[in-house]
């Protein structure tokens, strides 16, 4: 199960801007560590720890969606730069640098079994400041949950609020969640949306489910700067797009 933190790590100093789009190999994906959630400072990192239970229970209502939600405030991020990455596609705010880690594509090749490097990140960008913060993460859904069968949508892993339970982290105050079904060429996908911070920090996260792997998106800044940029961090979670 994905553990959502706020690291205390700063982004690289001489961070890239984004390249033109086009398609990388697949994210290898970190082994499993201890059950545990971290909800600490600064910019947002998914760690490469797995678990399956929390170490802070969420209340039962904490992810219920009100049957009078009002409609989520997003922008138009049709002129934004898409990144394209292993089974995804994703708008960059404007002025946001590029922090994707390169591929390493001479890991894993030795004759002697070393294996391959992992990546924390499928895609991870950051305002100039590096005070806010967008990601994208790639984990198998049988990390996330216990099963012997391959998961096709993001149901298979609980309902919105049992799956709060893999995407929240323990502590965390959930502002809002909703269940968004989008249509796509096959039919419709469904996407999971959680909203949810402390008194220092607060985050969006937009995750879904194709062919065994959960495709997560979050974005995160400091509580003092999610009034004037809030919208701007929902809508780059939310345009995430599983191909």
């Amino acid at each position: 199960m994905a553990i959502l933190s706020f690291s205390t790590h700063p982004p690289n100093p001489n961070p890239k801007t984004p390249k033109s789009a086009k398609t990388l190999p697949p994210p290898l994906v970190p082994a499993i560590s201890k059950r545990h959630f971290v909800f600490k400072t600064t910019s947002l990192v998914i760690s490469t720890s797995l678990i399956a239970t929390l170490q802070f229970p969420i209340p039962n209502s904490s992810a219920e969606t009100s049957p009078k939600a009002a409609p989520l405030a997003i922008e138009n991020t049709k002129s934004w730069f898409q990144y394209y990455g292993s089974g995804f596609a994703i708008r960059v705010p404007p002025e946001f640098q590029d922090m994707t880690e390169p591929e390493d594509y001479e890991a894993g090749l030795s004759f002697y079994g070393d294996k391959a490097k992992t990546k924390m990140f499928a895609a991870r960008f950051a305002s100039p400041d590096g005070s806010e913060i967008v990601n994208v993460l790639i984990r198998p859904t049988n990390q996330l949950k216990i099963t012997f069968l391959e998961a096709k949508d993001i149901t298979d892993l609980g309902s919105l609020k049992e799956a709060a339970r893999i995407f929240v982290p323990g502590g965390a105050n959930i502002y809002t969640a909703r269940k968004i079904k989008i249509k796509e060429e096959e039919g419709f996908r469904t996407y999971y949306f959680y909203e949810f911070g402390d008194d220092e920090q607060h985050a969006a996260l937009f995750a879904a489910v194709n062919g065994g792997k959960a495709f997560i998106a979050g974005a995160t800044a400091p509580q003092s700067k999610w009034d004037s940029d809030g919208v701007k961090l929902r809508s780059a979670a939310i345009s995430l797009a599983v191909l």
